[in-house]
């Protein structure tokens, strides 16, 4: 095994991830085509509705019963970063705020002191399969940010910024920068409060595409970083001269380089990276503090306070049908 790379772990749909990261969900559903409730144009009797992550035909409805998604549900102490490749997302919150993002979007939401939030997929075509991939990013704030206000940030496909490297047979790799700096290249301004906002940090989301029959190399960063590769589609790749396989997660060391070359049909990698917190980890659900009585603060305050209430008709909130990617902040700034 190369010796930038200190373990493998296979994949499943919750991804193994290290401080400064909580959690990592890949969502990869092949939706039929949309009924006129922008659900599945399919039976559903057959689905344990709320609670569906079985993938019966190749897709879930997850916590929805009519569409599929979560409905309104609560944070404290943390950070989503929802990154949609395909498909799209519907937001809404108890902000006041609402969108409808994807085909490329991401979402960056600093829950901080709490908020409600319900993320729905609408299903928009009626006339074929409606596919959504996408993957949620659970990242953590340190203690000085953990009741900090709420505020959602969107990154717009078109702002991403997406660096092409060529090799030296002119194969070109893409490296799509979420955050964290590549090639001099910054990403759009994540939130004020985020662990990521402060470059010393070294946080990194990048999508890597590596054509078939191409080479790339992950450069080196600085020490002691959480460094994690994922490789979730494609066939075979060699990291430098271990053979790797899809549906693998690579740990890696932080300051070494990495030379990736593909053996296979076209590849695609998720790279997480950070400086970690090294604060104590109290979580509880969708609360995430640093001891036990900020955890049982925060359950209290929810229900005294339910985090600003919920605003919206439904708790499965979706909008509108004929409106494209949007985006309203209701009380907070984009």
């Amino acid at each position: 095994m190369s010796s930038s790379i200190l373990k493998r772990i296979p994949l499943q749909m919750f991804w193994p991830t290290f401080d400064p990261f909580l959690f990592c969900a890949f969502h990869n559903d092949t939706y039929p085509k949309a009924n006129a409730s922008m659900g599945p144009d399919a039976p559903l009797n057959n689905r344990p509705l709320g609670q569906d992550f079985g993938g019966i035909d190749g897709w879930r409805m997850y916590h929805g019963k009519t569409v599929p998604g979560f409905p309104a549900h609560p944070h404290r102490g943390f950070e989503t970063v929802t990154v949609v490749n395909k498909g799209f997302v519907d937001h809404a919150d108890s902000m006041g705020a609402a969108g409808r993002y994807g085909e490329g979007d991401t979402q960056w939401m600093t829950a901080g002191e709490g908020v409600q939030h319900s993320e729905m997929f609408p299903l928009l075509n009626e006339d074929g399969v409606n596919p959504l991939e996408l993957f949620q990013i659970w990242l953590n704030l340190p203690s000085k940010n953990k009741m900090v206000p709420p505020h959602f940030t969107m990154l717009w496909n078109e702002d991403t910024p997406v660096v092409k490297v060529p090799d030296s047979q002119g194969v070109e790799t893409q490296v799509k920068v979420v955050a964290g700096t590549y090639q001099k290249v910054d990403p759009s301004p994540c939130p004020p409060n985020s662990w990521a906002a402060d470059s010393k940090n070294d946080v990194a989301i990048w999508l890597i595409d590596l054509p078939e029959n191409g080479e790339w190399t992950l450069p080196a960063a600085a020490a002691n970083l959480s460094r994690t590769l994922y490789f979730f589609e494609g066939d075979k790749v060699m990291l430098d001269e271990a053979s790797g396989s899809i549906n693998e997660a690579f740990v890696l060391k932080s300051d070494s380089p990495l030379v990736l070359r593909n053996q296979g049909k076209n590849a695609r990698f998720l790279l997480l990276q950070g400086r970690p917190i090294g604060e104590h980890v109290e979580q509880h659900g969708p609360f995430v503090m640093n001891t036990r009585a900020e955890l049982q603060q925060a359950f209290q305050d929810y229900q005294r306070t339910q985090f600003g209430g919920w605003p919206w008709s439904r708790h499965d909130q979706v909008h509108d049908k004929s409106k494209g990617r949007f985006a309203e902040h209701g009380t907070e700034e984009a």
